[in-house]
């Protein structure tokens, strides 16, 4: 991406020191012959137009500028340490509380969707740091949508790539050039093909942090890339924004944020202060600046705007309106049946929960997260194991419908707050072995042999179960002495091995996705009578089928006519 910004000043390799990055940063802030766009961002007064980006090599970005800005040396939990201590601010390890949802459930999806993908939900934080600051501080609503567009430059090859118009303004608002759009900055081409629906409500928005998470999500997976080799994470965000510089303040953050990070209340990260194009201050819509402190009498200097700060208001000071989130005091279960079903099948019943206050009021707008927790394949519809839902205006969400794997056993499925530290509310599940109720012949034809012979037909059986189609029940099949002595007859029709072996038990059996079940072939011994084959499945279900081995009826020889008397 540096070559895209022509003779302008550039910072060294970002992945040295945060010494040598801030002493850059400070360099191009004060450098001379920047100018400012009309987005607010600087850009070099004496840069030369680039060539036409292609879709190859103008990445999901269009190779927009990026904030530079590095993690502190200290991890997210530090111990003790001795000297003077690391940056803070701009670069804590806080990610505001939806952002964060939406990177996981993002990464969730691609890890069922795309397992030898190898996703860490670190990367797409990393990366939303890098391209919009965490969706500026996490100034999104309850849906994910960020408040206000995040666009980047007009991308017109005056220091950034040249890229024309290619979606009317409907993404960027600009029918001349595209621009990057939202948390993630895909430029409209690129989100055209690339956009997904997160949040599951219809629509493929770029604006939206769900949406743009899983999309981001997708595109670095690409290629059949495994994001747990180096080479193949490497290759995957230079594909984001070809720069090495860029690669390297990407893989800086994902290491400090795989060391630990936590939730913060939505919109009140901060952004970064420094960016690729050298503008200390390019956010398109910043937040306000906090007023400056008055200067001591007598000077000539005034005193330096104080920085955000995270304690709470002294006296005198505006108190910030509570946001819905802020004003849950737990969540209650909101009549949420008995959780069962059978391995393979959909959970009939859906979990309700109820956000209210202290005073038991139902809280609407809040994001209430789902997650699965337990030994179990258990899934919600769509094959994750995390959801978020929003709370209508009872106070309810409603989480997706359960998919049961084959995992039998209890699990547990908890809902938390997304960005409130409340007790969570835990609902137990159970998925229960497969079952018939009903086993029926699928045909009436007697089922009889010949001593020594084998029986022409072989017996095939349905199960089902409340009517419908009860497949992949276990079962078994057994030739049984009497109908009141289950155990295997020592004489009569009998099954074979794989070595041809008389056999008069068959364990391991398995109806198919129809409910069918067809036994091998039978054969009879020399013994004649009547026999019972029992056919027993998970769930009771029994069906008795009679055999019956006789020898041929004999056939009786007409007379031979006699002769005709004589004339």
């Amino acid at each position: 991406m540096s070559a895209q910004f022509g003779r302008r000043l550039r910072k060294g390799a970002v992945a040295t020191t945060v010494a040598a990055a801030a002493v850059a940063a400070l360099s191009a802030s004060q450098a001379p012959g920047v100018t400012v766009d009309d987005s607010g961002r600087s850009t070099a007064a004496d840069a030369q137009p680039s060539p036409d980006a292609t879709g190859d090599d103008s990445g999901a970005t269009g190779n927009s500028p990026y904030y530079t800005d590095l993690p502190p040396l200290n991890s997210p939990s530090p111990a003790p340490t001795v000297g003077t201590p690391a940056a803070t601010g701009s670069t804590e390890a806080g990610i505001p509380a939806t952002v964060l949802d939406a990177y996981k459930q993002a990464a969730s999806s691609l890890q069922s969707s795309k397992p030898g993908c190898n996703l860490p939900w670190e990367l797409l934080a990393a990366i939303g740091k890098v391209e919009s600051g965490q969706a500026r501080g996490g100034r999104v609503d309850a849906d994910g949508n960020t408040i206000g567009k995040i666009l980047g430059p007009k991308l017109n090859g005056v220091g950034f790539a040249h890229i024309s118009d290619t979606d009317g303004g409907a993404y960027d608002g600009d029918s001349v050039y595209d621009r990057a759009v939202g948390p993630m900055q895909f430029i409209p081409s690129t989100w055209e093909w690339a956009g997904r629906d997160g949040n599951d409500d219809g629509k493929k928005d770029p604006n939206n942090i769900y949406d743009a998470a899983l999309a981001a999500g997708h595109y670095l997976c690409r290629f059949g890339w495994d994001l747990s080799t180096q080479s193949d994470l490497n290759s995957a965000i230079l594909s984001y924004n070809n720069s090495q510089d860029y690669l390297n303040t990407v893989l800086s953050w994902l290491e400090y944020y795989r060391k630990g990070t936590h939730e913060i209340p939505d919109g009140t990260g901060t952004v970064p202060g420094n960016r690729s194009d050298e503008n200390d201050s390019a956010d398109p819509t910043p937040s306000p600046t906090p007023p400056s402190t008055p200067s001591t009498p007598g000077s000539n200097t005034p005193s330096p705007t104080p920085p955000p700060s995270d304690k709470p208001s002294t006296p005198g000071t505006p108190t910030p309106t509570p946001t819905p989130t802020d004003t849950v005091d737990h969540l209650e279960d909101a009549g949420t049946a008995k959780l069962t079903a059978q391995a393979g099948d959909t959970f009939t019943k859906r979990i309700s929960t109820r956000a209210e206050t202290s005073a038991g009021k139902a809280v609407g707008k809040v994001r209430v997260r789902f997650t699965i927790v337990g030994d179990t394949d258990t899934t919600f519809t769509g094959g994750e194991s995390v959801a978020t839902v929003v709370t209508n205006s009872s106070g309810v969400a409603v989480a997706p419908t359960l998919k049961a794997g084959e995992t039998t056993g209890e699990f547990t499925v908890r809902a938390t707050v997304v960005g409130r530290s409340v007790t969570g509310l835990d609902y137990k599940a159970t998925v229960t072995e497969r079952v018939a109720d009903t086993l029926a012949r699928t045909s009436d034809t007697a089922l009889t042999c010949t001593p020594g012979g084998e029986f022409a037909d072989q017996v095939e059986v349905k199960a089902t179960y409340d009517g419908a189609v009860a497949d992949r029940v276990a079962a078994t099949a057994t030739l049984i002495t009497s109908a009141d002595d289950a155990t295997a007859n020592t004489k009569g029709p009998y099954f074979k091995d794989a070595d041809g072996k008389t056999v008069r038990t068959l364990t391991g059996l398995e109806t198919d996705a129809n409910g069918l079940l067809k036994l091998p072939k039978l054969y009879a011994d020399d013994t004649t009578g009547t026999f019972l084959l029992r056919i027993n499945t998970s769930g009771g279900a029994t069906l008795t089928v009679e055999l019956t081995v006789a020898a041929p009826a004999e056939t009786s020889e007409s007379p031979s006519p006699s002769a005709s008397p004589s004339a």
